[in-house]
């Protein structure tokens, strides 16, 4: 089995990073990418927007209040808005140092435009598969994308993907998402990657997850055929608010990928013999052979009554062998002895 590509969601949990630590935003930031590389990631995505081009003055939450208590939207948002082009710039220059591939899901044209300047392949956010101005600027690049279906009914994603395939996007890869903040583990429904994989052939499908980390919940969507994931990271779950109480963690993503690792040893891969080296001595010794219980004479038939069947096998015949030889009026090639391990040369068929 494959391993499936990890991608760190940093999103804008900087913002509470370079609070606590007492650095700037950019540095924060930084310091996320370094962590998630350090812990094997070779993939973080950030969020791009404006606060006034996502939501209404209006726009009631929808998140558990009880971690993250702005109750509006746009107030939230206002908050992790203060990056600009020339800031994501750096970062993804400071990616491109660091050997880290380097994303941003845009929520508008504008941010659309300038990010694709900086990255290889897009993502568009669940909340946005029927946002058709944005999902038809993004396929204009020409460059795969990467698409959360959370909250959406399945004639949804049928029409996203026929416009993003209609206006030349041809790589699109569809994440089972839940929009519930945090997702409770009866809520997860993994079921569904197995679902996308069955209405979408030939497509590729992950998970993008927003349950408290757990390994149950990201191994069981990697068994299930997920080839990405995606989780939000922090550096502290303990922090208040916005994304890091469902987060992971850079040792959590090494737990993860230590723990698929481990599973793809113990799975192994698909091979055309059934007989593993491994199990050589015990091919040859754990299996019965047949053994003389009785003095033989040359010439003499084989009668099942003469036989022991024992371990081992060694290089003798087998029970399945000796059977099919007395089926076809088998002799004996010589004088044998009781307690004789009856070999393929002890016998021939008249």
């Amino acid at each position: 089995m494959k391993e499936p590509e990890i991608i760190a969601e940093i999103g804008v949990n900087y913002y509470d990073v370079s609070e606590k630590l007492g650095i700037s935003l950019v540095d924060a930031a930084k310091e996320m990418i370094l962590k998630c590389k350090n812990s094997g990631i070779r993939t973080v995505k950030f969020q791009t927007y404006k606060a006034e081009k996502i939501a209404a003055k209006y726009s009631p939450s929808y998140w558990d209040l009880n971690e993250e208590p702005t109750r509006s939207q746009q107030e939230l948002f206002s908050k992790f808005d203060k990056f600009g082009e020339d800031e994501y710039k750096e970062l993804a220059g400071y990616c491109s140092e660091t050997e880290v591939e380097f994303m941003s899901t845009p929520f508008d044209i504008e941010s659309a435009s300038f990010i694709d300047q900086l990255v290889s392949r897009h993502k568009i956010a669940s909340a946005d598969i029927t946002n058709f101005q944005l999902l038809n600027k993004i396929a204009g690049f020409g460059k795969p994308v990467i698409l959360s279906t959370g909250a959406s009914k399945l004639e949804e994603i049928s029409d996203a993907v026929n416009l993003l395939k209609r206006e030349g996007c041809n790589d699109i890869t569809l994440l089972h998402c839940v929009l519930s903040y945090p997702t409770e583990q009866d809520d997860v429904h993994l079921w569904k990657i197995r679902s996308l994989l069955k209405q979408f052939p030939g497509f590729k499908v992950g998970l993008s997850d927003h349950s408290k980390f757990s390994l149950d919940v990201l191994i069981g969507a990697w068994l299930l055929g997920a080839v990405v994931i995606e989780k939000h990271v922090t550096l502290d779950k303990t922090l208040s608010g916005n994304d890091h109480y469902h987060a992971a963690d850079p040792q959590d993503f090494i737990k993860l990928q230590d723990k698929i690792k481990l599973l793809k040893k113990i799975y192994g891969n698909e091979r055309t013999d059934w007989l593993f080296d491994c199990e050589r001595d015990a091919f040859v010794n754990a299996r019965r052979g047949v053994y003389l219980n009785t003095d033989v004479q040359k010439g003499e038939k084989l009668n099942i009554e003469q036989f022991s069947f024992l371990r081992p096998q060694l290089d003798g015949l087998s029970p399945k062998q000796s059977l099919n030889y007395i089926k076809n009026n088998a002799f004996y090639t010589d004088n044998l002895e009781k307690g004789r391990l009856l070999k393929e040369a002890d016998a021939d068929i008249q």
